[in-house]
């Protein structure tokens, strides 16, 4: 591996590693504060969705599809990246199906929480943040694989992906705290979650390696378009509408899409 490769490795990793970490930060918001903001919770999930959105199909798709171009020709370019995103999107309802992302309120001070005994409650957070986990593995792999290929697509990406993870490590927190009384634990979980992502991401490459080619990274590319798709449509968007009182949600949706594409814009200048 050349110094420049091994140089945009590192940053990839750094890339990932902070996004996942921002679930972490998500477990001091419970810790530190009485609740988070129901509207500005809604509009930080939309915001996210709409950014997540707008990055895989402007541009991680196309570079599945300019990549399958590059070896298979245009036509078959564009059919295979089409493939390779439904084929993300199958592989994401799998797990989805497997490992239900389970989707309570956040709310420290929930009536779902105070009336369940703790052992129950410390269960509810064990399986919250097993799910979670599993569901981190893919982003992991989508924001190191797209910084690695281009900073300026992985970087707003991995921005997008941390707010994402905020609201998780809210969601780990609350019942792990709950039961435990322990804010190290909650906050130890919340972290042990959220580096799932770079694992995933070295796990991901370790694999794929020794096979990569234009082919495999057009198949990578589209199949995270697929998945980060359907999280933010699944899961962003309607969490989102829940925590609104108004107009949070498109709102921050366009924002989301907005902020996404300047930044594109300036980053490519």
């Amino acid at each position: 591996m050349t110094d420049i490769a091994m140089h945009n490795w590192w940053i990839a990793l750094a890339v990932t590693t902070a996004a996942g970490l921002a679930t972490g930060f998500g477990s001091l918001l419970v810790l530190f504060a009485k609740a988070p903001n129901a509207r500005l919770l809604a509009f930080g999930l939309a915001f996210a969705g709409g950014a997540m959105v707008y990055v895989s199909l402007g541009e991680i798709l196309n570079k599945s599809i300019l990549s399958f171009s590059e070896a298979y020709g245009g036509q078959a370019g564009f059919t295979w990246g089409t493939l390779s995103f439904l084929a993300g999107v199958l592989l994401i309802v799998t797990i989805d199906r497997l490992v239900p992302n389970p989707h309570e309120r956040l709310e420290v001070d929930d009536p779902y929480f105070r009336q369940h005994n703790r052992d129950y409650v410390k269960r509810v957070g064990l399986l919250t943040a097993v799910a979670i986990t599993a569901h981190n593995f893919p982003e992991g792999l989508a924001t190191f694989f797209a910084t690695l290929d281009d900073p300026t697509v992985g970087m707003p990406l991995a921005f997008a992906i941390a707010i994402h993870n905020i609201p998780e490590g809210i969601a780990i927190a609350v019942p792990v705290y709950y039961a435990t009384n322990n804010k190290l634990y909650a906050f130890v979980a919340c972290l042990l979650s959220g580096l799932a992502e770079p694992v995933g991401a070295l796990i991901g490459y370790a694999v794929l390696r020794p096979f990569l080619s234009d082919a495999v990274f057009g198949a990578v590319f589209g199949v995270i378009a697929g998945v980060m798709v359907f999280l933010a449509l699944d899961e962003l968007l309607p969490a989102a509408k829940r925590y609104a009182k108004g107009h949070e949600t498109v709102y921050g949706l366009v924002s989301g899409m907005g902020v996404l594409a300047i930044s594109l814009v300036l980053f490519k200048w």
